[in-house]
């Protein structure tokens, strides 16, 4: 909550105005939501899926959000696990044994969070200086985030084809990430196109949203 006081995006948050208040009763209270969640669905589900639930939370409640965001511009690559996580929990909902198409959507959703992320970062850079976040344009400049974003969208068309062109699934499937894939490198290169003033900050909220 301090670095949200910090952050015209967040500063309206319960616990930075004071309408929640810190303490050990909320610590309590996520701690038994996180438990009754894993523990229901390993009761109901199986504990394949339960501990890829517990995963899902666990990176991104502690290795995220405590550990790496404060530490180092790195905090949503390895934050992009928190999704994965939760992608591969469906997937071990449905069959309890790791398959390939879940598996390569997992990757897909790891490649996908960074450059989404980053155009958040960038269009909100000066939030993220003020409040002392090592995000990648506090960090390495405008610039070097949209090559990022740009290298990451690309990585992101290769891998999100894969299921097709292995044959797992159809063009059904494969068409759609196609075209949404290209619309997103699209937006990247539109980034990466403008100057580094306020209509960057424009098209990164577009390829953010």
């Amino acid at each position: 909550r301090d670095l949200d006081a910090r952050m015209q995006r967040t500063r309206g948050r319960p616990f930075v105005t004071g309408r929640f208040r810190a303490g050990p009763v909320w610590l309590a209270s996520i701690g038994l939501m996180l438990l009754v969640a894993v523990g229901a669905t390993a009761i109901a589900v199986n504990p394949f899926a339960a501990a890829h639930v517990f995963l899902g939370a666990f990176v991104y409640g502690v290795v995220y959000t405590v550990w790496l965001k404060r530490r180092t511009w790195l905090n949503i690559v390895f934050g992009g696990f928190a999704g994965s996580f939760a992608l591969l929990a469906g997937a071990l909902a449905v069959e309890p044994s790791l398959a390939l198409e879940p598996a390569l959507l997992a990757i897909a959703m790891f490649f996908w969070t960074p450059p989404h992320f980053w155009a958040l970062a960038l269009y909100r850079s000066d939030d993220y200086r003020r409040a002392g976040v090592p995000m990648l344009p506090v960090v390495a400049g405008p610039r070097e985030t949209k090559r990022q974003m740009l290298a990451y969208t690309i990585v992101l068309l290769l891998v999100a084809l894969a299921p097709t062109l292995l044959g797992a699934v159809g063009w059904g499937y494969g068409g759609t990430a196609l075209v949404l894939s290209l619309a997103f490198i699209a937006h990247a290169v539109a980034v990466w196109r403008t100057a580094d003033d306020d209509s960057a900050h424009a098209a990164a909220r577009r390829m953010f949203k």
